[in-house]
């Protein structure tokens, strides 16, 4: 008669789960003392205070297997990394996934290595998948930094009166886009400006928050003709500069019927963060929701 075999103990907390709960308060402590004397005590309770409370919580929490403790570390790291980047929280949502992956797999990796072989060099395996996170780190190149976005939006207006909506500019609205609002992308809330002729300039002002100052985009008009106009970024020194630099943009429509226009938007940037096949597509479908919010602010709805 054979035994069952017994259970595995269940993990406890261990003086360096609490001695690693505490350096984490402590740090928060005082990030979030150097944020309110910073005078965004308005942004302490979100940006630190929560992210600290849940990497002390995580920190007390012992894992039951290896990918379970991978993963309490990583969401440590990205939580502790959010907290001292504060503004720039937003790159370390974004990031999450990658981190997540490259954390796991990398284990997943070692535990496959060690379980049908003993010998130390089948792990140089590992290092192979930091390869493809290299770019631009300087030792790889950058992939096509060089980007566009086009969106195409069939509205209920004449020809001539897109023309005409254009032409008194952009206006801020709320924002539609729901992966713009969850993530609490910057939007411009301030638009100056007149006309569509060459040279006329159009200023994008962005509001300071959490992320920190806002900043602002400055636009000229480059060229203009019947169904087309064109337009450079001038000065950029907006926030969203972190994550993208902006070239050029040429707005275009023509007459689907009487009654209806298609629009088409096409703007060209330069991508902020590698490696490209992770933030590359990441980026292009931000943007795409970005242009859709712009022509939402021309009342092209």
């Amino acid at each position: 008669m054979t035994s069952e075999p017994e259970p595995e103990p269940e993990p406890r907390r261990t003086w360096a789960n609490w001695t690693l709960a505490g350096l984490i308060a402590a740090f928060g402590i005082v990030v979030y003392a150097v944020t309110v004397a910073q005078g965004r005590a308005d942004s302490a309770l979100l940006f630190v205070g929560l992210p600290v409370l849940l990497a002390a919580a995580l920190a007390l929490s012992p894992g039951r297997t290896t990918h379970g403790r991978v993963f309490v570390a990583t969401t440590i790291a990205l939580l502790l990394a959010s907290v001292a980047l504060h503004e720039g929280a937003i790159c370390v949502i974004l990031s999450a996934p990658l981190v997540y992956a490259m954390a796991h797999g990398t284990t997943a990796l070692i535990r496959l290595a060690r379980r049908y072989t003993t010998r130390a060099y089948s792990l140089v395996a590992v290092p192979l998948l930091l390869v493809p996170g290299l770019e631009g780190t300087g030792l790889a190149p950058r992939i096509t930094p060089e980007q566009s976005v086009e969106v195409v939006r069939v509205v209920t207006l004449p020809a001539h009166a897109v023309g005409e909506r254009l032409a008194t500019g952009p206006r801020p609205v709320p924002v539609r886009s729901a992966p713009l609002r969850l993530l609490g992308v910057p939007v411009p809330t301030r638009v100056t400006g007149d006309g569509l002729a060459t040279g006329d300039r159009w200023i994008f002002a962005y509001p300071d928050s959490s992320h920190g100052p806002g900043g602002h985009l400055l636009t000229e008009v480059t060229g203009t003709e019947p169904g087309r106009v064109g337009f450079r970024f001038v000065e950029d020194t907006a926030i969203t500069g972190r994550w993208v630099t902006f070239r050029h943009a040429e707005v275009t429509w023509q007459a689907v019927d009487r009654e209806r226009t298609e629009v088409r938007v096409r703007v060209a940037y330069e991508r902020g963060l590698d490696p490209s096949w992770y933030f590359g597509p990441l980026q292009d479908g931000l943007l795409h929701e970005g242009v859709g919010h712009l022509l939402d602010m021309h009342v092209l709805l």
